[in-house]
């Protein structure tokens, strides 16, 4: 065991940390936003617009997330008017395309936890607050988002381990998160096993803070339920 080469290789990859964990975050976020508009969408009583979210969740749920980056990146390059737009400063960039591919994938799936999560809530509840005089906006903050929060929460907390990893495809597009400095120390050193297993280590590190996180989300939101 190479103990100086792995320390060394540890350190590296590390430095791809930020960008990854940035990555993340921003696309979970930014994908939060568009899910809960997404599925605002989907219970609007215009049949266009449902359709418009069912074909939306359809298609980002249905085709790979690495094809969507590649349309992304090199697709929207060959638009002329989008060259031309005040868009294409941030588009131009790989960053941003990352961003959006990821933010767009996330945001499918976000939909349909948030859908699930709303229909988990217990109807008598809902009639129970119409009966009491809530509806729209007051009965959406109250009853149905909070309780919903608690039914989604864990399975956002999966999709946000799952974004975590598909950062990883925003390597093909040239960016050096933690699987990008893995791919340029294998291609220099060839030693892919231990390179490639740290890697997956700092992954699975991140992926357990995320866990960590989640179930404290669980513990506030939950209090009657603590040991």
């Amino acid at each position: 065991m190479d103990w100086p080469f792995l320390a060394q290789t540890a350190g590296e990859l590390l430095r791809g940390v930020p960008l990854t964990i940035k990555l993340a975050v921003t696309a979970l976020c930014t994908g939060l936003v568009l899910a809960a508009g997404i599925t605002a969408l989907a219970h609007n009583r215009l049949p266009p617009l449902r359709w418009f979210a069912r074909l939306y969740v359809g298609l980002f749920q249905g085709t790979p997330l690495l094809v969507q980056i590649f349309v992304i990146y090199y697709g929207l390059g060959q638009i002329e008017v989008l060259r031309a737009s005040f868009l294409w400063p941030f588009l131009g960039q790989a960053y941003w395309c990352a961003i959006l591919a990821l933010s767009l994938n996330t945001s499918a799936f976000g939909a349909e936890i948030m859908r699930g999560a709303i229909a988990a809530v217990p109807l008598n509840e809902i009639e129970a607050a119409r009966a009491m005089g809530m509806s729209g906006l007051l009965l959406q903050r109250r009853i149905i988002w909070p309780q919903a929060l608690r039914y989604g929460l864990a399975n956002y907390g999966n999709e946000a381990i799952l974004l975590l990893k598909a950062t990883s495809l925003a390597s093909v597009i040239t960016l050096m998160d933690v699987t990008g400095i893995a791919y340029r120390l294998v291609s220099r050193t060839y030693r892919s096993e231990e390179i490639l297993t740290i890697a997956g280590c700092i992954y699975l590190a991140l992926a357990f803070v995320i866990v960590a996180c989640v179930h404290l989300l669980e513990r506030l939101l939950r209090p009657h339920h603590r040991v």
